[in-house]
């Protein structure tokens, strides 16, 4: 055990980028479990994804705006090619979104085909490198993040279908580049499912289990020197797991009372 590694210069800064995506990706989780389009953030994060390694394949890395953009303008185009997808053909959104999925992890490993370091970059889009995320990241991530929840929670985004995708797009294309594409389908789905029958007080129980999971996650890879992203992750199912059965246990409470009341 390497108590070393509980450096909150590192530990700080990659948890303030944790609690900055579950911001943004509880209420997106929330209503992407009642449109039932599961597995769209795994689609759209890979999709900007691929727009990140299509700059660095293109050598525009060291020009950060311009990343930005061909990282935003993928996962739009990939979200609005959905978005008409549910419009045209609801029936079959799911099989669209898989294959969608499929076509840009498959895209990603032909660009890094015969590049030397395309491992390093695959693994670092789908698990994310969150300890090296800086401070001087984060602050436009929030700012675009403060601009998103204005537009959820005042303009009733989740009401309206287009700007759903947008607001999503937008918010994907920010935390795949933070954290990766596992820990930004684990942000959004993982908290959502486990809360999802606690009533009025779902959204306030997910931020919860989110903050506790990442602060856990993040000093248990700390401590035994793992990949954060992989452990955040699994203390993210943990955690969901067990939200879920005592939700579940004193939920089921007042209909017991109930029964043996007749």
């Amino acid at each position: 055990m390497n108590t070393d590694g509980l450096d909150l210069a590192i530990l700080g800064p990659a948890f303030l980028a944790g609690l900055l995506v579950l911001s943004t990706h509880v209420p997106l989780g929330r209503q992407v479990l009642r449109r039932g389009i599961i597995f769209i953030d795994l689609a759209i994060a890979q999709i900007a994804g691929l727009g990140v390694l299509v700059a660095h394949a293109m050598s525009w890395e060291e020009n950060a705006l311009t990343m930005q953009i061909t990282a935003f303008s993928a996962a739009l185009l990939g979200a609005l090619a959905l978005y008409q997808c549910e419009r045209r053909w609801p029936e079959i959104l799911e099989a669209v979104i898989g294959t969608s999925f499929i076509l840009a992890a498959s895209a990603a490993i032909l660009i890094l085909a015969n590049n030397p370091h395309g491992g390093e970059h695959l693994k670092d889009l789908l698990v994310g490198q969150v300890l090296w995320v800086d401070r001087d990241q984060l602050v436009p991530v929030a700012m675009l993040y403060a601009l998103i929840l204005s537009a959820w929670f005042g303009f009733g985004a989740s009401h309206r279908t287009l700007l759903f995708y947008i607001l999503f797009a937008l918010a994907i294309t920010a935390s795949v580049q933070l954290v990766g594409v596992y820990l930004v389908f684990a942000s959004l789905i993982i908290p959502a499912l486990s809360v999802r029958r606690s009533g009025r007080y779902a959204l306030f129980a997910a931020y919860l289990l989110g903050i506790a999971s990442y602060a856990v996650g993040l000093t248990v890879s700390a401590l035994l020197d793992l990949p954060a992203g992989a452990v955040i992750v699994w203390v993210l199912a943990l955690f969901g797991v067990a939200t879920s059965q005592l939700i579940a246990r004193f939920t089921a409470v007042p209909a017991a009372v109930g029964e043996g009341a007749h």
